[in-house]
């Protein structure tokens, strides 16, 4: 028999967590596979189980002050459906999973998932987003980045919940996303590559690069990033070199059962030399 709490508000949620160990369960679509039991059937937790996907203290879109503010609790279709938010946020969402599982799938759980394949990951990195976490201590904010430290592992201590997702909202002229996996849609991602950037028509204002299930964690460079700023068209042909440099030492993907080392490797440096080369600034 698995404990299970459902509590009724945010508060009543954090009391709980902090005076036992347990599991939080929210869209619950990568948790539930990951707690099967042997015969793959019935869900195996040995951790009271709390649900926390109702709360309406998790739940909810704002934009405010040039900044988009998401509930931890909101559902991947709710974001995507939602008129205000940009579409090179919404990209990666969309091609996560399937639409049944993005209608109960939230975002919190992906980034707490903390999974070097999380489809929303490179986005969030390349976004500069921050994460809000709470317990009955107080709330602290923590850029994504700094959240996530290895495959699984995250800084979030147990009697904390991650309740807001942060995300500023900046001038973008070009965005660019591309996923490869066994297929285009309800798969995980072999290796994911997503890029935004803002240029005038003489040079480019800045670009941010990320990719995902290439590394322990997600790979972005600001090194690459602060040589590429600024540059005009022309001095970025010079520049791509070392720019290709830096992300080859920075990419270390794994031999796994969905791929093997050597494809990804080589299939994330054709995508970042073709990015640099054919889509940034065309």
């Amino acid at each position: 028999m698995v404990k299970t709490c459902r509590p009724l508000n945010l508060n009543e949620a954090l009391k709980i967590i902090n005076s036992e160990d347990t599991i939080l369960l929210a869209g619950g679509t990568d948790l539930m596979v990951r707690h099967r039991s042997w015969s793959g059937t019935l869900p195996c937790f040995d951790k009271p189980v709390i649900l926390i996907g109702h709360l309406a203290e998790l739940i909810g879109i704002e934009i405010k002050d040039n900044k988009l503010l998401i509930g931890a609790g909101t559902t991947l279709a709710a974001i995507i459906s939602h008129p205000g938010i940009p579409e090179y946020i919404k990209i990666p969402l969309i091609q996560m999973a399937s639409p049944p599982i993005r209608n109960i799938a939230t975002l919190g759980g992906n980034i707490c998932n903390s999974s070097p394949a999380g489809d929303s990951l490179p986005m969030l990195y390349a976004l500069n987003a921050v994460l809000h976490l709470q317990s009955l201590a107080g709330t602290s904010e923590v850029e994504v980045n700094n959240f996530i430290t290895g495959p699984g592992q995250n800084i979030m201590k147990s009697d904390q919940l991650l309740t807001r997702v942060e995300i500023p909202l900046e001038r973008c002229r070009i965005h660019y996303y591309r996923k490869v996996g066994a297929r285009k849609a309800n798969s995980i991602s072999k290796v994911s590559f997503y890029a935004v950037a803002d240029y005038e028509p003489n040079h480019l204002n800045w670009v941010r690069i990320a990719l995902g299930a290439v590394a322990p964690t997600v790979v972005r460079s600001r090194a690459a990033e602060n040589l590429m700023a600024g540059a005009g068209k022309d001095e970025l042909a010079a520049i791509i070199p070392e720019v290709n440099r830096i992300y080859q030492d920075l990419i270390k993907p794994v031999d796994d059962i969905r791929s093997t080392r050597s494809y990804r490797q080589e299939i994330s440096l054709r995508l970042l030399k073709h990015y640099l080369g054919r889509e940034l600034m065309q």
